[in-house]
Parts: C-alpha cells; sequence; structure tokens
C-alpha cells in the first residue's frame, strides 16, 4: 500500500529534464520498430528511404531535445525543427517527426521571452523547407502545405492556452493568499484590540482613581492590587492569543464563553463602574462562534463605559433564546468622562462586522438620556 503513495511523490522531486526524457526515449523507440518505419509524418510527397547513418542523427535531433522542451523550449524547438528537415527531405518519415507538434505545445506554454519573433522564425523555416521540398521531389500541394502549417499553429495555440490558464491559476492563488493574510491581519488586530483596550483601559482609571485615595492606605492597596491583578490578566490572555497564533497549536476556544460574562462584569466593577447585571434565559447546548461574539460585545461596551462614562450606572442584559443570543449595555450618562485617551472606533465597527458575519444585527447609539446603548442580536449555532 505504500508504494503506488511513494511512486508519484519520487517522480515529481525528480528532475524535470528526467522526467521529460522518456517521452523522447520512446519516439526514438518506436522509430526504429520494424512494423513502424515509414509511418511517420509524409510531407512533399518524397519516395521512401531506407534507414542509413543520418537515420540516427534525425532520430536524435527530433527525440533527444524533448528532454529539455520545458527548461529550455526554444532550444528544444529549434533542434526538433531541424531533425524534421532531415527527416523528410532524405525521405524517412519516421515516426519520432510526432516530436515536431509536442515541441510546439512546449514552447507555447514554457517559452517566456522573444514569442513573436520564435513564431517568425518558425513560420520562416517552415516555408524554406517547403519551398526544398518542393524543388526535391513531386512536391505537396499548397494546401497540404497550408494545412500541415494550420496543423502545427494549433499546437501552439494550445500551448499558449494552457500558459494563460496557468498564469490565472497563479493570480487566482495569489490573490487567495493576500485575501487570508488580510483576513488573519484583521483577525488578530481585533483580537489584540479587544484584549489589550479592555484590560489597559481599566487599569488606566484604576491608576486615576487611586491618586485620590493616599488618605485612605486601605482602599488605596485594594486599588493598587486591582491594578496589578488587571495587569495580570492582560499578560494572561495575550500569552493565550500568542499561543492560539503559534504554529501547530489547536483551535480551541479563544475567549471566554458567554457563561463568563459575569465575571467580566465583576472586574469592571472593581475598577469602580457600577453595573448592573441580568442573563435571562439557559445557553443552548452549542453556540458555536455566537458565544466568542456576545462576550466581545459586552467586554467592548463596558470597556467604552469606563472610557467615556466612568462613574454612570451601567446595565448589562444578556438574553438566551434556543436560536439566539441578545445583548444590551447601556449607561444611564449620570457620570464623567474618564481621563483616558480617545478611542479610534475600530471595537464598534469590528463588533459590528463580527455580529453582521454570524447573519445578526448590532446597533450603537445615543440613548434619550444622555447615556449610551448597545445592542446586538447574534444567532445561535454559527460555526463561523
Amino acid at each position: 500500500m505504500t508504494l503506488p503513495r511513494t511512486l508519484p511523490a519520487f517522480w515529481q522531486r525528480l528532475d524535470v529534464t528526467v522526467r521529460d526524457l522518456p517521452l523522447g526515449l520512446l519516439l526514438a523507440f518506436m522509430s526504429y520498430l520494424p512494423g513502424l518505419q515509414h509511418r511517420g509524418t509524409e510531407l512533399g510527397g518524397l519516395p521512401g528511404r531506407s534507414f542509413d547513418a543520418l537515420t540516427a542523427l534525425a532520430v536524435a535531433l527530433q527525440c533527444l531535445p524533448l528532454a529539455v522542451r520545458r527548461r529550455l523550449p526554444a532550444v528544444c524547438l529549434a533542434l526538433v525543427t531541424l531533425g524534421f528537415a532531415v527527416d523528410q527531405l532524405r525521405g524517412y518519415h519516421l515516426i519520432a517527426g510526432i516530436a515536431l507538434p509536442v515541441a510546439l505545445l512546449s514552447a507555447g506554454s514554457h517559452l517566456e521571452r522573444h514569442r513573436r519573433t520564435t513564431v517568425l522564425v518558425f513560420t520562416t523555416a517552415y516555408a524554406a523547407l517547403a519551398v526544398a521540398l518542393s524543388a526535391a521531389g513531386p512536391g505537396e500541394t499548397p494546401v497540404g502545405y497550408a494545412g500541415f502549417l494550420s496543423a502545427l499553429a494549433l499546437a501552439w495555440g494550445a500551448g499558449t492556452w494552457l500558459r494563460h490558464t496557468r498564469a490565472l491559476e497563479a493570480e487566482h492563488r495569489r490573490r487567495v493568499a493576500e485575501d487570508t493574510l488580510l483576513s488573519e491581519r484583521t483577525r488578530i488586530a481585533r483580537e489584540l484590540h479587544d484584549i489589550v483596550t479592555h484590560h489597559v483601559t481599566a487599569m488606566v482609571v484604576q491608576a486615576e482613581a487611586a491618586r485620590y485615595l493616599t488618605a485612605a492606605p486601605d482602599r488605596l492597596d485594594r486599588t493598587l492590587e486591582t491594578v496589578g491583578d488587571t495587569g495580570r490578566r492582560a499578560i494572561a490572555d495575550l500569552r493565550q492569543l500568542l499561543d492560539l497564533l503559534s504554529p501547530g497549536e489547536g483551535g480551541g476556544p479563544r475567549t471566554p464563553a458567554v457563561g463568563r460574562i459575569r465575571t467580566l462584569v465583576e472586574r469592571t466593577r472593581d475598577s469602580g463602574q457600577p453595573v448592573e447585571f441580568t442573563e435571562e434565559g439557559t445557553p443552548a447546548a452549542a453556540t458555536g462562534s455566537a458565544e466568542l461574539v456576545a462576550y466581545r460585545v459586552v467586554q467592548e461596551a463596558l470597556t467604552n463605559a469606563l472610557k467615556y462614562a466612568h462613574g454612570s450606572r451601567t446595565s448589562v442584559r444578556v438574553r438566551h433564546t434556543g436560536s439566539e443570543i441578545t445583548v444590551e449595555v447601556g449607561t444611564d450618562g449620570s457620570g464623567a468622562r474618564a481621563p483616558v485617551a480617545g478611542g479610534s472606533g475600530r471595537g464598534l465597527a469590528g463588533l459590528r462586522e463580527r455580529v453582521g458575519v454570524l447573519g445578526g444585527d448590532f446597533a450603537a447609539a445615543p440613548s434619550g438620556d444622555g447615556g449610551f446603548l448597545v445592542t446586538a442580536r447574534i444567532p445561535a449555532g454559527s460555526t463561523s
């Protein structure tokens, strides 16, 4: 069972010249078979001639260059054309004449430069051969010469079509690779944004609050301890992300599930944000990527609450049904803006795209009481 699998792999590892040589050797062998002598292409009407010393030259010129038909297509075509001319002018009419359309096919497919010049030179050489054949014997009708030239042109055209198809496939693979790379970069950027922004924002808010707690050592110690815990969680989450990005790592869960939103809420409370949490329904047995997206919606909304509505009453509502997860996060605008750097808007845009990929709905807009409301409806069961 192993041999059939290893032979193709071994063959593909061989140099292209070695892989192209057997066809030429086969044509050379067939040319000397008694039953196939004088059975090849007959152009010009010259009578058949018995094999002599020049026969070996005609066979070698037509067959052996096929070994370099992909590596040196122009050289292959020139030598095969010369051998074909010797073959026809001497009247051998060898089976090796099959090599000429093969060489043209390979040249049309693999020749990189001077393609028009090659066509012009070959056509001129063919015209000269036709004149020589007409002068040496009864000759061929103009229709016969034109028909054979058309067949050779068809071989060149087939090679050109293969070349074009190969170029299209290469371009398609390049675009797929670029799209895959861009998608992966976007995914990494989202994960980094979700992890870093949330933890760093909490640390900044807690550090700012610590400046006003110097007169209350106990509270100051608790706040600094919370900053340290937040930093350690950020490091742990980053390590998890980097592990998942490493080659060979499994595709396990990348983030906490919806069931741990309560933990996220408690951490936000530790940062000084009053958060009311309500969870309704029972999570479905298999929610796919919906859990991840719901967690990210809450995480981004709470991060923005810390940044732009620090101290405002915040509510988080998560509702599970059999087919979807609904998330609502709102602030009432009663607090003050925290002294942290302004956002880029990337977080909400990324959430809108994530929810949209799963076929859900996302909205983020100011509420009537001066606060801000984020809502998301996320279909459950998707594996995107």
